[in-house]
């Protein structure tokens, strides 16, 4: 049989003859038709999210009533609302927003999360479902309920009453020490439900044998949380992080209808400037400024979460 003979630089038949190239192996190959399949999606994002999006950031850059005509001012709305000390306030009170919205709610939901995956609860789905309840209600509603808690003549400063604790009885949000860390903690009453039911799902796909080495082991339950159950949540902490701060920054209805920013400008968030700058002051051109600030704040502190808590690889 006549051996094969192939110039420099051409390339050798396959073994099966026909002449074709074989792929090599470990390289993926291309199929510009799945592309199709996802661009349904790819258009509605381009249209209904980066679209706006584009359009806000040009408003930012001129100034407008929605009457006269705009006038450009480039990044003057930007040194504006950066220099602006209600602006800088706002967004202080959203990292302590952060704290009550999406610190807090993932720690009591890990807690709950973790007593409730190692004993057995009768009615579990029942108290999983009532806590839960407080993230499906509108944000109006929960803002209106819990402003009648902190009424002066509430229930909340009655239950201090009761106990001789009148001394410390005030109307929690007409005060500028309390009214913050009051609409602080609606927040972790609303997110812990959404926490918990996130951190129960992912203890699910915990495998039961790392449970049982931990207790061959001698581990108690705060170890075997810290050891077993702690690193098997980290995607659904992350995820839940994302959701809970998130809502954190972006939060208007509540805020809007407790104190609307008030007493003074001590609950004041971005949302809230946005707002009264949209529909009070009619200042379109700050309006689109806050909420491009508010976009690249949410993003920068979404991704420093997934960057910190990110899926290592073991090293080699």
């Amino acid at each position: 049989m006549p051996a094969v003979t192939t110039r420099p630089g051409s390339r050798r038949p396959s073994a099966s003859g026909s002449g074709r190239v074989a792929r090599r192996p470990g390289r993926p190959r291309k199929d510009w038709r799945a592309l199709f399949y996802v661009l349904p999606a790819m258009v509605f994002f381009a249209v209904f999210v980066l679209y706006p999006l584009g359009q806000s950031v040009w408003l930012s850059l001129w100034k407008w009533n929605g009457v006269t005509a705009a006038t450009w001012v480039g990044p003057q709305n930007y040194i504006d609302v950066l220099g602006d000390p209600v602006m800088r306030l706002a967004l202080r009170n959203s990292l302590v927003f952060i704290v009550f919205y999406a610190v807090l709610p993932t720690a009591v939901g890990l807690v709950l999360a973790g007593v409730m995956a190692r004993i057995r609860i009768h009615g579990l789905a029942f108290f999983r479902a009532a806590l839960f309840v407080p993230q499906i209600l509108s944000g109006v509603v929960v803002a209106v309920a819990w402003r009648y808690l902190y009424a002066a003549d509430g229930p909340l400063n009655g239950f201090l009453d009761l106990f001789g604790l009148d001394g410390i009885t005030r109307a929690w949000l007409g005060d500028f020490a309390t009214a913050l860390p009051s609409v602080g903690l609606i927040g972790t009453w609303v997110m812990f439900g959404l926490c918990m039911v996130l951190f129960l799902a992912g203890a699910q796909r915990i495998p039961t044998e790392l449970y049982e080495a931990a207790r061959i082991d001698g581990a108690g339950a705060v170890r075997e949380f810290f050891t077993v159950t702690l690193p098997g949540l980290r995607r659904e902490i992350s995820f839940g992080l994302v959701l809970t701060t998130t809502y954190a920054l972006r939060n208007f209805d509540v805020v809007w209808n407790t104190t609307s920013g008030g007493p003074g400008n001590s609950t004041i968030m971005p949302s809230v400037i946005i707002y009264k700058a949209a529909f009070n002051t009619r200042d379109y051109g700050i309006a689109a400024t806050v909420s491009v600030l508010l976009t690249l704040m949410i993003l920068i502190l979404t991704a420093l979460v997934l960057f910190l808590l990110r899926d290592r690889e073991p090293a080699r």
